[in-house]
């Protein structure tokens, strides 16, 4: 999936862990990813973690998709800054699962935390 993923891959998205029902990407705040306020746009910090949720959401094998996803900011995220979002499979039911995301700086401090509520494509 990740190899045919030419929005993260334009924005300097790695996937660093793959295991069942679980992610980890990273990726670096660039000038393009600037707000107004000096401060990266949240779009990018949410489009890191949604990456990570579909890694970890299709890590089982099925396409999977996003049925709905909730973000919120704690702390800004700087240019230069390397962030690391960690998806964590919560549970699967049928064809649906929930999975949490944290987004952090290297430093470990938390930029945002991140649910996916996934389902399965037939």
């Amino acid at each position: 999936m990740m190899d045919a993923d030419t929005a993260s891959a334009a924005l300097g998205i790695e996937l660093t862990e793959l295991g069942a029902g679980r992610a980890v990407c990273r990726m670096e705040v660039t000038e393009r990813m600037i707000n107004g306020h000096a401060l990266c746009h949240g779009g990018y910090v949410f489009l890191l973690a949604d990456t990570a949720f579909a890694c970890a959401c299709n890590s089982h094998g099925p396409v999977t998709v996003a049925a709905g996803a909730e973000i919120t900011f704690t702390a800004p995220a700087r240019m230069g800054d390397v962030l690391t979002a960690e998806a964590a499979e919560r549970t699967r039911y049928g064809r649906s699962g929930i999975y949490d995301i944290t987004v952090k700086k290297a430093d470990g401090e938390v930029v945002a935390e991140f649910r996916g509520r996934s389902k399965e494509m037939r």
